[in-house]
């Protein structure tokens, strides 16, 4: 499932960058009326309406593919074989540290008179 994974989100990428550049490369709705009046050129390398035609059939057939791609990855992330933990929580490990209990060191007797003997030990 791991390279099933890999090959469609390589896919997806490839699309998702190639859908970016071809919405670039096209005209915008505006850029025809600036060419009725003569003020630029309104000619191209595929001809004057079919690379309108040819860019926008190309982004609608990578869009469907990027579509079509990204319900691969959801159905793929969500349909993975558990690996025994159901949630994060679950899968930490719980360490239990014996506790050494906590000897007094060796320490010179209070001075008579002083409140350190009525402390609790």
């Amino acid at each position: 499932m791991g390279i099933v994974f890999s090959v469609v989100l390589s896919v997806h990428i490839v699309v998702a960058i190639g859908v970016i550049t071809l919405v670039l490369l096209q005209h915008g709705k505006g850029a025809d009326m600036g060419a009725a009046f003569g003020s630029g050129s309104s000619g191209s390398l595929f001809g004057s309406s079919g690379s309108a035609n040819f860019l926008s059939r190309t982004t609608a057939a990578l869009a469907a593919i990027f579509f079509c791609t990204s319900l691969a990855l959801s159905y793929i992330a969500t349909n993975q074989p558990r690996s025994g933990a159901s949630s994060v929580i679950d899968a930490a490990k719980s360490v239990t540290v014996p506790v050494e209990p906590v000897q007094a060191p060796d320490a010179a007797p209070a001075a008579p008179g002083s409140k350190a003997a009525d402390i609790p030990k």
